[in-house]
Formats: structure tokens, sequence, C-alpha cells
């Protein structure tokens, strides 16, 4: 590809940009980072802003680029944005259903299946354009990429492997719910897709949806309340059947509003946490068979993954756990707020390789901050070492907030904007999820952990260090530290983590710090939020997160600010 700037934009669920150079990653934002507003859907206007004031670009300077998706489903809400907008309102209960809600949501998901043709992308086209133009750009070429494309060049040219299998599942788009590639040499080449109408990103929508959470946001918790059920043997699970793996398809009796049906008959006759089991295992073992089975035709023993259902850690876990499989590599953005910067990749071609960190976003400068600081009128004061005190404040028991640096790119907290606490304290869970984050009580807590001290807490594949370090993935903790990691392990003896090089600085002190006292680099890390909020991005949004949550300590690049209505936590 010629030199210059590619910009990567996606305008569905979980909008955003990114702005790549030489296939090298300048920027990366979701837009809801920006707006507010979780998981938005908008057109990603304050994305594109910060990519281009990130590079010190104007629009006219930018002539390179790339969307995705152009089915009919995302056309219409393109040209009529109200209904993605009701949607979004109905999906985070902000919106009571109306009598047709449901009629509505039969036709969304048969609508959905449909692929794209002629008219949709030209549709879809002339609609990007004028949004474009009016945000200021000017002689452009936009190319629109295929959805699972989108998915399979993020994760294969980000894998770091020269040769692998890359599948992509997800729920739906551009009349597929999933694909499967062989990528060698730079090259990216289908291999099989899988048609829409037997989705097991649906099936799990649909099972998140009758639980009565949130589809498209709520899936993990179905995963986590499922290892709190009695287990149902493979045989005696009626989930396992409704969809199956043939070869490298996917197959249901039932249209996609049938399968609905069938998984509310079958749930009015368990409990809702072996509900979850089931669905879970169902999702599992399928996964595994087209894993198996595509690895047997393309004689490729390395795997790359990326699309929503790769946000589920167990089915990663399953994966990494199979004898036919040497290495693992999850795009750590899997969902569709990943498909900017998958997009942007159809015009870079094959960048510099594995994702050395996530710290994509946007950073705050001394001014900025400064500026935050005296609005808030909160009293601080900067200190010579922020993560030593930070460490000696959380090892006497204390729940901290972190903000430094630039923001992760992604759903992970890794460090530069996080919640922090001792990893061995039961009770922290207990804690935090119902007095601070105010989600529900069994959802588990995640570490961060110094790279070297990984392979002596937990039991790792070859490579899990080096390809899977974004927690995208579980893995069983060692039986003898369990008891020191009381905090951030699964009642199921499994933990999701986060491994620590030389790319984090003064996180990585903050953790040497704890190994010192602890004898381990390890400390319990959530991102910094309160459940249903965005992630936290600028100083401002720290600072009302430290007081609304009534943590004591928040860490703000070198400056500690002490909040004056702290609670007992």
């Amino acid at each position: 590809m010629d030199a210059g700037h590619t910009l990567g934009i996606w305008d569905g669920h979980d909008a955003g940009a990114a702005l790549l150079d030489g296939g090298r990653v300048l920027f990366a934002v979701n837009e809801e980072r920006l707006s507010r507003r979780k998981l938005d859907v908008g057109f990603p206007i304050l994305s594109i802003e910060a990519c281009l004031a990130f590079a010190g670009l104007t629009p006219g300077e930018v002539t390179r680029i790339a969307a995705c998706t152009s089915d009919p489903a995302k056309t219409l809400t393109r040209l009529v944005p109200g209904l993605k907008e009701e949607y979004y309102l109905i999906r985070r209960r902000k919106k009571r259903p109306g009598r047709l809600d449901s009629l509505k949501r039969r036709f969304k998901y048969r609508f959905t299946e449909l692929p794209p043709n002629r008219l949709t992308r030209a549709l879809s086209l002339t609609h990007l354009c004028r949004s474009l133009r009016a945000a200021g750009f000017d002689g452009f070429r936009l190319r629109l990429v295929d959805h699972h494309e989108a998915h399979a060049r993020a994760a294969a040219f980000f894998s770091g492997f020269g040769a692998c299998l890359v599948l992509t599942l997800d729920g739906l788009g551009d009349g597929l719910c999933g694909s499967v590639w062989r990528y060698e040499g730079g090259r990216l080449n289908r291999v099989a897709a899988l048609r829409a109408a037997a989705s097991l990103g649906v099936f799990f929508e649909h099972v998140t949806n009758l639980m009565n959470m949130r589809e498209l946001e709520d899936e993990g918790k179905v995963m986590a309340l499922a290892n709190y059920a009695y287990p149902v043997p493979d045989a005696e699970n009626p989930l396992m059947w409704l969809l199956r793996v043939r070869g490298l398809r996917l197959v249901t009796p039932f249209s996609v509003n049938r399968l609905h049906t069938e998984l509310k008959k079958i749930l009015w006759q368990y409990p809702s946490e072996q509900f979850a089991f089931m669905a879970q295992r169902a999702v599992e073992r399928n996964v595994i068979q087209l894993v198996r089975n595509a690895l047997a035709r393309t004689g490729l023993s390395r795997v790359a993954v990326a699309g929503g259902l790769f946000s589920n850690i167990k089915v990663n876990m399953r994966i990494q756990e199979m004898d036919e499989v040497k290495r693992l590599f999850v795009f750590p953005h899997m969902g569709d707020g990943g498909l900017a910067l998958g997009a942007a990749l159809h015009e870079e071609g094959p960048g510099p390789g594995r994702l050395k960190h996530l710290y994509l976003g946007p950073g705050a400068t001394k001014a900025e901050m400064d500026s935050a600081l005296e609005r808030s009128g909160l009293p601080f004061r900067r200190i010579e070492d922020p993560a030593g005190e930070a460490a000696r404040r959380m090892l006497a028991g204390e729940i901290i907030l972190w903000h430094q640096g630039r923001m992760e790119y992604g759903p992970r907290a890794l460090g530069n904007r996080s919640i922090l606490a001792r990893p061995d304290d039961r009770t922290v869970k207990d804690r935090l999820n119902l007095s601070l984050k105010k989600r529900v009580w069994y959802q588990p807590f995640c570490p961060s952990m110094l790279a070297e001290d990984a392979e002596a807490l937990l039991e790792l594949p070859e490579g899990a260090q080096e390809n899977t370090p974004f927690m995208t993935s579980s893995f069983r903790v060692r039986p003898e530290h369990r008891e020191g990691m009381a905090g951030v392990t699964n009642i199921d003896g499994t933990c999701r983590p986060h491994f620590v090089g030389n790319e984090n600085p003064r996180f990585r002190e903050l953790l040497v710090h704890v190994k010192e006292a602890l004898g381990r680099g390890v400390v319990l890390n959530t991102s910094l939020n309160i459940h249903g909020d965005p992630m936290v991005c600028s100083p401002e949004d720290a600072l009302s997160t430290l007081l609304r949550t009534g943590v004591r300590s928040l860490f703000l690049e070198d400056c500690l600010i002490e909040n004056p209505r702290a609670q007992a936590l």
C-alpha cells in the first residue's frame, strides 16, 4: 500500500474509529468513551475527531477511509437512524418496550440474516460519504469491507503468526455468523462461510435475553452464573442439539425466531444457573468441534480468533487446551467495537505483527489535568512515587482508583484506567460488586500479574503469556496459590489474567512493590467505572467516579486526590 494514513470507522454497536500509518496503529477509541453512552451506536464523529487531533491531521489530509458491513439491516439503520436508536434504548433498558416490540424483534432477527447486495452497498456508501463530507472530509476514497473479513484481518495481522487458521464467530454481519480462513505469507483466504441462520452468537443472545439480561452486553454474566450450576451431562443437555457442527458448517432445524421459542420452553423447566450452564456447555462443545474440523481441513496448528463470541473466556480456554492447537491468539477487541481497526487493515495490509500493548486511546496533557483538578475543587497533592504509595494503600486494605497515561483500547482495563485491590482478600469481590461496581454478586474479578510470575501461579499452555496477555482467556490457578489469589480466582479455580511485561513501566513498578510484600506481583484489576457506565476516559470522568463511589484514593498521574466523601468499603 502507498504511504499515508488510513482511517477506519464503525458506525454500529460499539461504534468507534482507528487511525493507522503503515500498518502501525497510532490511535483507536470507541465512541462510548467520549460520548459517555455505553456501547454507543451512532456515527463515531467524536472518535474520528480524537484520531485526527492525536495525529495533528485535518480531515482533508486523510484520503483513505475504510468502513464495514453493508447488509440490508445495517443499511436501513444508516438511512433511518431512529430504528437503531430505539433498539439501543430498549436493549439497554432505557425505554420500556411497546406492544409491537415482540413483532419488531422477530422481524429484526430475520432481516439481519440477509446478505448485502448491490443496492445496499451503494446506499451504505452514499450515506457514509455524506456523513464524512459533513465532518469535513473531501477527496477521499472510501472502502466498504465485509464484516467478517474485518474481524479476520484484525485476528490474523496482529497474531504474529506466519501461518494460522483464522476463525470468526459473532451474532450476525453481512449475512454470516462466522467464517473460516487460512492465513499464510501475509495473505488471507476464506475457506468457509457460516450462514447467519445458524448462529451460536444469536443463540447466546437469546439465552441472555430470556434470563432478563441485556443481549450484546450481559453475556459475560451468563457465563459467570454457569459456574454456580450443578453440572448437566452432555447427553442430558437439551440445548446441545439445537445447533450442531457438520464439517465447517453450523446447522439447526429451527429458524432464528423458533430457536428463541424453543429456548424459552427449556428455560421453564430449569433453574437459571443450570440453564446458563447448559448454554455455555453447548457453545463450548460446538466451537471446539468447529475448530477441530477446521484444523483437520487446513493442516494448521496455530489459531487466531475474533468476533464477539470470543469474548467468552471459557471458550477460549477450551480451545487452548485442545491437543491439536499449538498456539492461540484472541484479538483483544474481539467484538464489533474492533471492526474499525479491522476495516482499516484492508487498506494498510499486514502490519508490524503482534500488538505489544493496547494503550492506544486518549491521554490527558498536564494542562488538561490541572484544569480538571481546579474545576473539581477537590484537595490533592503531587507525590514522587505514585506506584509505591498506591501499593502501600492497597496492601493496607484500600480499594484504589488508578488513572494513568493513554486509555486502553478494547473492553479490558490493563493498568491505565483501573480499580485495584489486594489479590488475596476473599471479601473484596462482594465489596466491589455490591458497594462500588454495583453489579451482580457472582461476577468474578481478574488479576494483573508480572509476566515472570505467571508460570508459577497458573497452569499455562505453551505461548500463553506471549499470545494472550490481555485478559482474553481463562487459565487454571495452581492449587497451592488459590488462597493467595482468593480475590481473583473464580469458583471453578480459574482466572482471567493480564500479563504485565515492560510495556507499562509505572504499573509494573506498582506490581513490583506488591511482590516485595506478598512474594508475588499480583493485584486485583477491574475497569475504572460503575457498572453500566463506559470505562473512565478523561480526568473529569475519574474525578466524578471518585465522588460517586465513595472510594478514598484516586491516583491521577502523579497526583493523589483524597475523597472528602469517602466511605468504608
